[in-house]
């Protein structure tokens, strides 16, 4: 590190570095986990859905939500969700349903149909934690290592919208 950088107040270079590495790794990765999907979807034979929907129907669970809960819970981005699950209800794969108290808003559900999805998608990541454990690629720890670095910076990120705009 400079002293320049230091005296600035900068970031250390190498962390620098690293930062936009693990950045640029997390955005792969995600794109990575939708091809991964389609082409388990393609294996089976199911080509109506696309993977962002599938993850969508898999997040949804047997849970009954709105977009708005969504959004919340940080799933998904304002509109994508609102036009993805118009989607899925209109392909069958949801139920919709107006709340009774506040009538501008809709709770959607699995169908039978996208409880087989949510299936599928829930058999997919089964195979691959049981392979990534039994090859050695990840373990627990690794897992779990992973995960409290990943929410620590969800939160870093997290106060960043909320406390400088």
């Amino acid at each position: 590190m400079s002293i320049h950088s230091s005296m600035r107040g900068g970031p250390d270079q190498g962390f620098m570095t690293g930062y936009l590495e693990a950045l640029a790794l997390v955005e792969r990765l995600h794109r990575l986990l939708l091809d991964v999907i389609k082409d388990e979807f393609e294996r089976v034979g199911v080509l109506e859905i696309n993977a962002v929907q599938a993850l969508l129907l898999f997040n949804i669970g047997d849970n009954e939500v709105t977009a708005g809960e969504l959004k919340t819970r940080g799933y998904y981005q304002g509109s994508n969700v609102s036009y993805n699950l118009k989607k899925l209800v209109d392909m069958g794969f949801m139920h919709h349903q107006r709340c009774e108290i506040d009538r501008r808003s809709v709770r959607v559900r699995l169908t039978e149909r996208g409880r087989e999805i949510r299936d599928i998608v829930s058999q997919l990541f089964a195979r691959h934690a049981d392979g990534l454990e039994s090859k050695g690629v990840l373990g627990a720890s690794g897992i779990e290592d992973i995960t409290t670095s990943l929410r620590r910076m969800e939160r870093y990120w997290t106060d960043q919208i909320r406390y400088i705009y």
